[in-house]
């Protein structure tokens, strides 16, 4: 188990190095500069730059040094902690995503928890009560989460929050506390907040967990291992938990790979349709502005939670499954 453990973990450090490289490349494909789009939004106000003011500008940000040389200053900043300068804020990138990590980190952190709360028991109803009255109501709910993109319920969400109780559904925050510090007071109003949005990302998430828990378990109690349990007389519940229960959640544990990087990026498109002070409408800001910084040090915290979180489901699915730590000695 200890080699498996390491050599899993070498080849995530070495996956994180390849993600470091290709964000950084990728970040800087689009034609441009910073300094190029930065010209063009002064320029669409009437102002004038010349050329020896943006060779200035662009020897200031470091953007006319090769590839090289600015993947190396970054990763040199990364490792001192500051991740580099956040050209459109003019303050260390660490400073500007601060707040909105966390925040994204907390309204993940619960959505994942509906996620799990909701989809593992209805899960197990629906596979124990096959073909009955409750399983065909939580297909056909599960089938309508799937349908419909969570941007398009936060719309909805919206829509009737405004039209039939006049006031906005959107935001972390009530007005008084979006600008205060934090204390008591505005992390209460912070919680209050919290579950809706939370609940917009978790609709599609848990219909998928459903859907895919459901499958797994119908197929595992349909094995000759169930009618053995069954023959010595173990509770109808005891067999379910026992045995083929742990083998379904296989697939469930491996979903933490794609579920730890929304507590970078949250859902970018719900951050939008309903102003959440989150990392994805920063991200989308970055990515249009070409801040190389801010925008590559988000995709890399994004590609290390997603290694991260891989390397957590394999762990777990080594304990979970004997066959998959015996397969990998």
């Amino acid at each position: 188990m200890a080699v498996y453990i390491a050599r899993r973990f070498f080849f995530a450090l070495l996956t994180i190095w390849a993600i470091s490289v290709i964000t950084f490349l990728i970040i800087q494909l689009p034609p441009g500069d910073y300094v190029t789009i930065y010209i063009a939004q002064l320029e669409a106000t009437g102002g004038v730059v010349g050329d020896e003011e943006a060779k200035a500008l662009r020897e200031q940000y470091g953007v006319n040094q090769p590839f090289i040389v600015q993947y190396y200053k970054w990763v040199r900043s990364i490792l001192r902690g500051n991740f580099g300068l956040a050209f459109e804020y003019q303050r260390p990138v660490s400073e500007v995503i601060g707040d909105r990590l966390w925040l994204t980190a907390a309204l993940t952190f619960v959505s994942i928890m509906f996620t799990w709360i909701l989809a593992i028991p209805i899960g197990i109803y629906s596979a124990v009560r096959q073909y009955s009255i409750g399983d065909y109501a939580f297909t056909f709910v599960g089938f309508i989460g799937l349908a419909i993109p969570n941007f398009l319920l936060a719309m909805i969400l919206i829509y009737v929050g405004i039209v039939w109780f006049g006031s906005s559904v959107g935001g972390l925050f009530s007005a008084e506390y979006v600008d205060q510090p934090w204390n008591l007071a505005r992390t209460l109003d912070l919680l209050s907040h919290l579950w809706l949005p939370s609940l917009v990302l978790a609709i599609a998430g848990t219909a998928q967990l459903i859907r895919v828990l459901r499958a797994n378990l119908l197929d595992e109690l349909r094995k000759p291992y169930v009618v053995t349990a069954r023959a010595k007389g173990l509770s109808e519940w005891q067999v379910i938990f026992k045995y083929p229960l742990r083998v379904a959640l296989n697939p469930l544990i491996s979903t933490i790979g794609y579920l730890l990087p929304l507590i970078v990026s949250g859902s970018i498109i719900v951050s939008v349709v309903m102003n959440l002070p989150t990392m994805g409408p920063l991200l989308l800001k970055a990515l249009l502005a070409q801040d190389m910084f801010l925008a590559g040090t988000i995709v890399l915290l994004i590609g290390i939670m997603t290694v991260i979180g891989t390397f957590i489901s394999d762990l777990l699915l080594a304990w979970v499954d004997p066959r998959i730590r015996l397969e990998n000695l």
